[in-house]
């Protein structure tokens, strides 16, 4: 019985990778071999940084929040504290948010809790 390869499902295969190292440095983009690995690298990457992103964004919050809190004597783990002890659940992104670009609502969230 002669030999069965499927050469077009293997080319598919190929040019799904190529095409999506397109923009890859060198030989990253166009040799099969190096193209492959980078790809799989890439996902790699992007499958553990979807997880980072998260952790980034939280510790950036709570800096905005603990410099808001300090103008007004009070720090972010206090804060923190009051808002539970008062029963007010807004989440950190919100309360970076009002700290940064609303800083008369977080003053009135910070004296309310106080």
């Amino acid at each position: 019985m002669p030999r069965s390869v499927n050469a077009v499902a293997s080319r598919a295969r190929r040019k799904k990778v190529l095409k999506a190292t397109r923009g890859y440095f060198g030989r990253g983009k166009n040799v099969w071999t190096v193209a492959k690995n980078k790809y799989e690298k890439g996902l790699q990457y992007a499958y553990r940084d979807r997880k980072a992103k998260k952790r980034e964004f939280r510790a950036l919050w709570i800096q905005r929040i603990n410099a808001g809190a300090r103008a007004y004597g009070v720090s972010y783990s206090q804060l923190m504290g009051l808002l539970k002890k008062a029963e007010i659940e807004l989440n950190r992104k919100v309360l970076a948010d009002l700290a940064m670009n609303h800083p008369e609502a977080f003053k009135a969230v910070v004296e309310r809790v106080k």
